[in-house]
């Protein structure tokens, strides 16, 4: 299975573009840029974490 196939990360990724939609005509251009790159962050770090898939990343998963 592929990170691209999770229903977490397709659903990051449409929030991420909606974002970047929605935002497109906002003038205050810091506020933008913030909002813009933490709604990336969210998929990029999911793909990051699918990547590394050790044993011992998944036993830092708190329960």
């Amino acid at each position: 299975m592929n990170y691209r196939e999770l229903d977490v990360w397709k659903r990051s990724m449409n929030l991420s573009i909606a974002i970047y939609q929605n935002l497109s005509g906002l003038r205050d251009f810091g506020f933008k840029d913030q909002i813009t790159r933490s709604s990336l962050s969210v998929p990029s770090n999911i793909a990051e974490g699918y990547g590394r898939g050790t044993n011992n990343e998944l036993t830092q998963i708190p329960i």
